[in-house]
């Protein structure tokens, strides 16, 4: 019998080319993901990322680079995902069917997977998809997130992708692992603009609170630097200070098997020195939520 694991984050489901589930103990539940980078088509090259890039595509990988994400197709497995859940049968289908009761509900829908959703032309779509079957199987109280690394808020197409979301009730959960240029172009492997994300954080902060989800690891034994801590403290400062709604800064490091095996998890206790750092830069009223998960 397949027993579930908490550390399995596959994308597979029902041989579904889009959604895909997990129980997380994260969530508390199940977290339904939709991934719309089955290309594993992506702006950065973070090497703590599991997915392996240098790996052929396979032949729907190939055909979803060519053709694009299939809109009926994601609509066609959420739907068939959520009337397994409204039915009851999930949890008679391997592994979910090893789960606690306790863990027998669906807390969210994220729209995350192997690469930058943002970059998706058909995001709009997907997230009207989203909302509207939420809609009909009443699961008003699911949480709907989007996970980005905010390069791309700048263009017209993904603001109005974002506007939706937001109006669906939807959340941003923002990548910024990073307080200067150069520990952002080695953590998340790329040559774009720090202060260009910052930007665009801040302006989507404004518009609706956001979530910042921050990654810290070790390169071998290098783990962030005193001043690289600071200089992201006074970032995420800055976002708060220009006006973001900051309701949410998330800390961790490395849970899976990251694509450079240089990359290694930091210890709780140098990551709670990242938490009261920043706390203290804010101020124990500024109604920020810091935890640390490892």
């Amino acid at each position: 019998m397949q027993i579930l694991n908490f550390t399995d984050h596959r994308r597979q489901l029902l041989q579904n080319r889009y959604v895909y589930a997990v129980v997380s103990r994260r969530a508390k539940g199940l977290s339904v993901g939709i991934n719309l980078n089955v290309d594993k088509v992506c702006n950065f090259d973070c090497p703590y990322c599991q997915v392996n890039r240098t790996v052929p595509l396979t032949d729907t990988q190939k055909l979803v680079k060519k053709e694009g994400v299939d809109v009926l197709r994601v609509q066609s497995e959420l739907v068939h995902l959520f009337s397994l859940l409204a039915s009851g049968d999930l949890w008679n289908v391997a592994p979910f069917n090893t789960a606690d009761p306790s863990m027998q509900v669906l807390r969210d829908v994220s729209i995350s997977g192997d690469g930058e959703p943002t970059a998706c032309p058909e995001l709009l779509n997907v997230i009207g998809v989203v909302s509207e079957q939420l809609e009909l199987y009443q699961l008003s109280d699911v949480a709907f997130n989007l996970f980005t690394n905010a390069t791309l808020f700048h263009k017209p197409s993904v603001q109005s992708a974002l506007d939706a979301l937001w109006k669906s009730g939807g959340r941003v959960w923002a990548k910024l692992d990073a307080g200067t240029q150069s520990w952002f172009e080695r953590v998340d492997g790329t040559k774009l603009s720090l202060e260009k994300v910052t930007q665009n954080i801040i302006w989507a902060s404004r518009q609706h609170p956001i979530v910042l989800q921050c990654m810290f690891h070790r390169f071998g034994d290098e783990a962030p630097s005193d001043a690289e801590i600071k200089a992201w403290v006074d970032r995420v400062c800055s976002i708060v200070d220009a006006g973001g709604q900051v309701e949410w800064v998330q800390i961790y490091t490395t849970a899976r098997v990251p694509s450079d095996p240089s990359v290694l998890p930091l210890e709780k206790s140098f990551l709670q020195g990242i938490a009261d750092s920043l706390t203290n830069a804010l101020g124990i009223d500024s109604g920020v939520q810091i935890t640390v998960s490892v």
